[in-house]
């Protein structure tokens, strides 16, 4: 048994078992090993920002970490957005960096790089295998790693020597660390501020969707307190039976009207909210100058056990049907193209415990709002702000849940990132409607343009927005990567193809030209 074999063996014996894979010339000993073993679902993705995002899609819709296999430092610096955005999502992610063999690094190999160095950036947890022996042990502790603190980026590298030398007996990846828990004096505290008028709890992470929403719900009833949830969440259960939470905004004017009043802001699970950019004469921090900020555990900490200790603190009762989202379907539009007409018949049709990604960035809000009170599903949006997240975490998605329709929502521009992820949709034959909204236009910059002070724009800044000369077709950009697509251009031909889309299993795309 050489290393790469013990260490497919440790990641099957510590039950991971799916594989998202760019491999290059160093990791050809680990896919032999993979090969030895079809146990392990392998699945190969054309750019290495496809594995990275659809690793965090698959554990944000499991909680349970897959492997990347990334080669060297440049195939890593293409994961790295995604990378990105798992972190922001708490999500756990074990990659797997090849290296030079140790005798050929004493060379400028062309593919030489600071492979720990790129990798300490963004990762968590670093570890480079010695020799073929520690493999194992260093794979259980990777593992372990990425299972810790609820979730985290740990990446092991290794070099090929290390994959074709001989190596020991395979492992099982270790209980992981327990999350920091807040003292009892400290939940005490949070329970009688958030009795006053004016208090409010903000929540992340696995507290928006299961029974920990159920448990947040129940403190805010209890107490009267407002319940908030961010602008951008990793999952969020939305729709009918939902917890109804109040959702942070993104500019800045319009998240400092949702904070507005607010003297108490206690913070379980998260971090106090800050704006995306910093622009002239606006706060970065947008609650309320006199606003107390109560942390109680961020989202490493174990928010589940917190939550339970301050519904007990509080006298939280159960719930009753009423406090949940109740449907209210709206009707399905008709007539020439909008995006409120769009957003409107979505929401009319989208199927129950749907799976919606969205990286429809400006256009987002059209689908949101009326999908409020849709049938329930499960909202990811991208975390980190890194596009080129949507494609390839609604492959993981829909790796980790099969038996449910998934949903992409992708602009034009965000979607070129990544639209190899239509090729491993395809092979796969994933079951995943992507809905691209083609506004020929990078239309999130010409907002941010305004932010800045900018009101005259000109032929460069034009031409730095505008996804045109040539227009994209992302119909025919679909079918070269094997998914069927079609091109809608008022709500009525949206509505036909969207609900045959529903009816069928398997990838397909709708180009949307408003």
């Amino acid at each position: 048994m050489n290393g790469a074999e013990a260490l497919v063996k440790t990641l099957l014996a510590s039950d991971v078992t799916v594989c998202f894979a760019n491999p290059g010339t160093s990791e050809m000993h680990f896919v032999a090993a993979l090969d030895a073993h079809p146990d392990m679902h392998c699945i190969l993705c054309l750019f290495e920002g496809g594995a990275s995002g659809a690793a965090d899609g698959y554990f944000r819709m499991s909680g349970r970490v897959a492997a990347t296999l990334l080669h060297l430092a440049p195939g890593f610096g293409n994961a790295f957005a995604n990378l990105h955005n798992a972190r922001k999502a708490q999500s756990g992610v074990l990659n797997i960096m090849g290296e030079h063999a140790s005798t050929h690094l004493k060379y400028e190999a062309p593919l030489k790089g600071d492979t720990a160095g790129i990798s300490r950036t963004i990762s968590h947890w670093t570890r480079t295998s010695d020799d073929a022996a520690s493999v194992a042990r260093d794979g259980a502790d990777a593992i372990r790693a990425a299972r810790s603190n609820n979730g985290q980026i740990a990446t092991l590298i290794l070099p090929a020597n290390t994959a074709w030398e001989p190596g020991l007996t395979p492992e099982v990846a270790a209980a992981p660390m327990q999350p920091e828990r807040p003292s009892t004096a400290q939940v005490q505290a949070a329970a009688a501020a958030l009795r006053q008028p004016g208090a409010a709890l903000l929540v992340d992470g696995a507290a928006l969707h299961g029974s920990m929403g159920h448990t947040a719900l129940r403190i805010s009833k209890a107490t009267g307190c407002r319940l908030l949830g961010p602008c951008l969440a990793p999952r969020v259960r939305r729709g009918a039976g939902a917890v109804p939470f109040e959702r942070l905004a993104y500019v800045v004017e319009e998240n400092m009207a949702v904070l507005a009043g607010i003297s108490t802001l206690v913070l379980c699970g998260t971090q106090e909210p800050t704006s995306f950019f910093a622009y002239p004469g606006k706060p970065s921090l947008p609650a309320p100058p006199d606003c107390h900020i109560l942390p109680l555990g961020g989202l490493d900490g174990d928010y589940g056990w917190t939550l339970d200790a301050l519904a007990e603190a509080v006298g939280a009762s159960d719930l009753d049907q009423a406090d949940l989202i109740t449907i209210a379907l709206p009707d399905i539009a008709t007539g020439a193209m909008s995006l409120e007409k769009i957003g409107q018949s979505f929401a009319a049709l989208l199927p129950q415990d749907a799976i919606v990604v969205d990286e429809a960035i400006t256009s987002s809000r059209f689908f949101a709002l009326p999908s409020g009170t849709a049938r329930g599903h499960d909202w990811l949006a991208v975390t980190g702000g890194a596009i080129g997240y949507g494609m390839p975490a609604s492959v993981g998605a829909a790796v980790a849940c099969p038996d449910r329709k998934v949903i992409c929502l992708e602009g034009d521009g965000s979607g070129m990132y990544t639209l190899q992820s239509l090729w491993t949709m395809a092979r796969e034959g994933l079951d995943v409607l992507v809905v691209v909204i083609s506004n020929r236009g990078y239309q999130i910059l010409r907002g941010e343009l305004a932010n800045v002070g900018v009101t005259e724009v000109g032929r460069n800044a034009v031409r730095m927005f505008d996804v045109v000369e040539p227009s994209l077709d992302w119909v025919a950009l679909a079918k070269g990567h094997g998914v069927e697509a079609v091109r809608v251009t008022d709500t009525d031909q949206f509505n036909a193809a969207f609900a045959a889309a529903l009816a069928r299993k398997g990838p397909y795309l709708i180009e949307v030209i408003c």
